[in-house]
């Protein structure tokens, strides 16, 4: 092939299936597909079109957004609805630098995704700077703080493994996406590597170290105050059978974070729910003796704002090696959490049951100064209700319990860094469903996309289920654009967006701080209009009304929104000694 038709000319060449000869993206499609992969999500580009033209030889189902950040929230959502890999096509330069801001919360929540990005020609990588549409001096950096690896692929007969490598990596502990990119000439060059017939990835066992569990097991045998905290690698790492053994054996009160909500039952004698942001749940955390975190680096809102100040020792569990000890000394065992809890359930005695009481005649005494585990965990959540009942929240306790009410028992959520999603951190019961939200790396316009993708997902494993988005006014409108993209696939989500005229959480954070808010109000638009615009159905009604609205969006088909205009407060932080 001619530098010229490698070139920004390149989209004039034949394409393989008029020739019948096959080339790079044939082999891009063919592993991908080997490896088990059904939906792609992206956006076309001029260097990519070598993918694009070899799905439509292959069997992907390819769902187009139309903003490259909502192909990765898309892909993310996906990914954290079904299990599987999310996988992403972008192409050169602009399409892929606009994709970071998404990649970067599924790197930060350990979301498995393959992204597949187009290059500019081989000839024009390295030093020089030849003019070429998109050209990047390194693009694959650009990638390097949002993905757990990046690869240039050279060669045509490179993707298979490469692709295959790629897959492995972004299924092991501690999972997440994992950064390919392929020259435009290699994508369409023609090619003499034969199909691919099948391509293998199994995840790299990350099992604990015997001594470390051992020596767990050494501490919490004479705990007489074990609590636990269970954050998001305890879902990722499908450990929540194990938890629930360890707590009942240790009798250990369980709290989980925003991440790891949903990995303990919400009405468990043992659970501490959510409320990891009240002071009464961090006086609890801090009293004990042997703290168990799981998949949590005891970070920023899981340590009340830095607040927390424990007074026992820790046993820190954890994939990701950085994690452990960032924030607390403690016993640190690097492993998967699934495997991980699964080899200290098994160290620990199965207690004996004696009596109604339920207590092990083989186990310590499990006393919080001469109040029972169980006892204590009824008297926190009192706590932290009478402090909720004597703030003036009515408005949002009833909203978010009639959301709860409307929202069925395995109904996934997709959640954006809204008022309402900072809420639901601490107070939805997820039951059989899911709870997604952006907490990992905290960006706008995430709840909407993830839900497109996630309600794609289960349509594509043979469980389809409508999904519920949540977005506040300025975060929909990131997304907005993916009305389109919902209408277009008939997607069965719906998005309720909550409009409070601006940046409410900021406005809130703004006039604590400074006494007045700037900036951060907003001129929007009839989003029932727009919606409509879009042959979206829509509706608005009074925040009374959520519940039967939501409803009435379940029954329908396709998507829909309900649209709700309130102002949402936050519950007064306990951080500030407030």
């Amino acid at each position: 092939m001619t530098e010229f038709d490698a070139g920004t000319h390149a989209a004039a060449s034949p394409a393989a299936g008029s020739t019948g000869q096959r080339n790079g993206g044939d082999l891009v499609v063919e592993t991908l597909e080997a490896l088990g992969a059904k939906t792609v999500f992206g956006i076309p580009g001029q260097h990519a079109l070598g993918l694009f033209d070899a799905m439509g030889r292959g069997n992907l189902h390819f769902v187009s957004s139309r903003v490259e950040n909502n192909s990765a929230f898309a892909a993310d959502g996906y990914a954290r609805a079904t299990g599987e890999v999310g996988v992403l096509f972008l192409s050169t330069g602009p399409g892929a630098l606009t994709s970071l801001a998404g990649l970067q919360e599924a790197y930060a929540t350990g979301v498995p995704m393959v992204v597949v990005a187009s290059q500019i020609p081989l000839d024009g990588l390295g030093a020089r700077r030849k003019g070429m549409l998109h050209q990047l001096d390194d693009q694959k950096a650009s990638a390097a703080n949002v993905t757990k690896s990046q690869r240039l692929i050279q060669h045509a007969s490179g993707i298979p493994s490469a692709i295959q490598d790629a897959w492995t990596e972004a299924i092991s502990s501690p999972q997440g996406p994992v950064w390919l990119e392929i020259p435009q000439n290699v994508l369409l060059d023609p090619i003499m590597v034969p199909p691919v017939e099948d391509a293998l990835a199994e995840a790299a066992d990350n099992p604990p170290r015997v001594e470390l569990i051992r020596e767990a097991v050494r501490w919490l045998s004479t705990a007489e105050r074990p609590a636990i905290i269970a954050g998001g690698g305890t879902r990722r790492g499908r450990a929540e059978k194990s938890l629930l053994s360890i707590a009942e054996k240790l009798r250990a009160p369980v709290i989980c974070t925003p991440g790891g909500n949903g990995a303990f039952p919400w009405n468990h004698e043992l659970s501490l729910q959510s409320w990891i942001e009240d002071r009464h749940m961090t006086d609890v955390l801090e009293d004990a003796d042997v703290l168990i975190v799981i998949g949590s680096s005891l970070g920023e809102v899981t340590s009340n704002y830095f607040t927390f100040e424990p007074r026992g020792r820790i046993i820190q569990i954890d994939a990701e090696p950085r994690v452990l000890e960032s924030n607390r000394p403690g016993l640190g065992i690097r492993a998967d959490a699934g495997q991980a809890l699964a080899a200290l359930d098994e160290a620990l005695a199965a207690p004996v049951r004696s009596g109604a009481a339920g207590i092990s005649a083989a186990e310590t005494v499990r006393s919080w100064h001469g109040v029972a585990p169980e006892t204590l965990v009824q008297e926190s959540l009192a706590k932290v209700r009478a402090r909720l009942e004597s703030q003036d929240l009515a408005k949002e306790l009833k909203f978010m319990a009639d959301i709860r009410e409307a929202v069925p028992g395995d109904m996934q959520t997709f959640w954006d860094m809204t008022i309402a999603a900072y809420w639901g951190w601490s107070c939805w019961d997820a039951r059989e469903g899911q709870f997604h939200s952006a907490q990992g790396a905290g960006g706008l316009g995430y709840g909407f996309p993830a839900a497109i993708g996630g309600a794609v997902g289960l349509e594509t494993l043979g469980r389809p289920g409508r999904v519920l988005a949540v977005s506040g006014d300025g975060s929909s409108m990131y997304s907005i654009a993916e009305l389109a993209t919902a209408k277009q696939h008939n997607v069965p989500v719906t998005w309720l967006i909550v409009d409070d005229g601006g940046y409410g959480i900021l406005r809130e954070y703004m006039v604590g701080a400074f006494g007045k808010a700037t900036a951060t109000e907003l001129t929007r638009p009839d989003f029932v209009k727009l919606a409509e615009a879009f042959g979206v159905p829509a509706t608005r009604v009074a925040p009374e009304d959520v519940g039967d609205a939501l409803k009435a969006g379940f029954a329908a088909d396709g998507p829909n929104v309900v649209v709700v205009e309130t102002l949402l407060k936050m519950f007064a932080p306990t951080h500030l000694g407030i």
